[in-house]
């Protein structure tokens, strides 16, 4: 039996075992989720092959395929045996050195650091559920990689967007459900909520910033969910010409990643959850202690937290409009548009306040981009994204 027929059958067992998602590109390659979590029986006749015939065979697979749908030949392997998943999984490097999306905990580790990574936004105003894809072409009929899906549900005195992996299920009862956007009445402050406890056991307390929301703002804090991000518009209740003025501050993330040298925190499994120990579909949530969510300092007791805010852009006398270099990834104008860079108020350098950490911006009716890098991880950049789609009484 050859190596290709291997990958076929790992990929025949993911069919069978997916979540029959319904568009053209998810029966394709269906979600990041789906593809790593089939798993053949580690008796199998390829789980006994030679340890340094099985990495270097494996190694140039990773190597050969450098982009989806291709790059599920990459996870079909990790699918074959317990073997081929540890190897698997050192052989294929975080998105941060390789700028690729390959399994699910990718989604929660930081961007790449000389590069954005090109994602795509779709609205579904029907039923108010929004879809994120990595490589999507506007011209293309292809809708790319799926990644993760989130939908809108109003109550009577704040938002939630419940944050998926699944495009079909994104209720927090789902066992796909990895976290969440909360705003206030008003619509100009929202928590961003993480399903899993924080590699840096980042939890919510108030910052020096004056924007940032409070619990009683914010009310009732919902249980099982780890606060990890604040976002804060500033009012406009005068009707002033011009965009929106945003603000982010990254609980979870301190200042100094953005500097020369810096590192930011990577998770390598989802806490809390049974991936890599069992053939049924993970991330489970658990209800948090009052113990572990207190174990581990916050970033910011020790240094400051990571500041975000929108660059300002210029306006523009003969298109009679505010502009911004969005370098050919937004064509049309639209009030959501915005650049985050990091805020003067972090110390940083002249050079690390005009790096683009984050860019989002409309191109079709329905269709807007998402550019992130390091830092942020491609959870925490769609949940912040999000916020731009809840209506905002006193913003406008």
């Amino acid at each position: 039996m050859s190596f290709r027929n291997v990958i076929m059958e790992s990929k025949g067992i993911e069919v069978k075992c997916g979540y029959n998602l319904r568009s053209r590109s998810q029966s394709h390659s269906d979600a990041i989720a789906q593809d790593s979590l089939v798993m053949l029986d580690d008796q199998s006749c390829w789980a006994g092959m030679p340890s340094e015939l099985l990495r270097d065979v494996l190694m140039r697979i990773e190597a050969s395929e450098d982009s989806w749908p291709g790059r599920r030949h990459v996870v079909a392997c990790a699918g074959v045996c317990r073997s081929w998943r540890e190897i698997m999984k050192d052989i294929v490097k975080s998105p941060q050195v390789s700028g690729q999306l390959t399994f699910p905990i990718s989604l929660k580790q930081p961007g790449p650091r000389d590069s954005l990574l090109q994602c795509y936004i779709k609205r579904n105003r029907s039923n108010q559920t929004y879809y994120l894809f990595f490589g999507l072409n506007e011209a293309s009929t292809d809708d790319g990689k799926f990644l993760l899906s989130a939908r809108k549900c109003r109550r009577a005195t704040y938002t939630d967007f419940n944050i998926s992996l699944n495009c079909n299920d994104v209720s927090r009862g789902s066992g796909t459900y990895i976290g969440k956007l909360r705003s206030n009445f008003l619509g100009t402050k929202f928590i961003v909520y993480d399903a899993h406890l924080p590699v840096n056991g980042a939890k919510f307390t108030k910052s020096r910033s004056t924007r940032l929301i409070s619990l009683k703002q914010v009310s009732p804090r919902p249980t099982g969910n780890y606060p990890i991000a604040h976002v804060s518009y500033d009012m406009n209740v005068m009707g002033a010409r011009g965009p929106r003025i945003m603000q982010c501050v990254m609980d979870a993330i301190p200042v100094s990643v953005v500097e020369p040298g810096g590192a930011a925190a990577t998770e390598t499994q989802f806490l809390h959850s049974r991936i890599g120990t069992s053939p049924s579909f993970p991330f489970k949530r658990s209800k948090p202690t009052r113990n572990n969510r207190t174990s581990v300092p916050l970033a910011s007791q020790n240094e400051g937290t990571l500041v975000l805010r929108n660059k300002s852009p210029r306006w523009h006398e003969q298109l009679q409009c505010w502009c911004l270099n969005f370098n050919g990834r937004v064509t049309v104008a639209s009030v959501k548009n915005f650049q985050l860079v990091a805020s003067p108020e972090n110390g940083v350098s002249e050079q690390a306040q005009e790096n683009v950490i984050l860019q989002f911006g409309k191109v079709g009716k329905d269709v807007f981009t998402m550019d992130y890098r390091y830092p942020i991880s491609a959870f925490e950049a769609f949940a912040i994204c999000l916020s731009c789609f809840d209506t905002k009484i006193a913003c406008e």
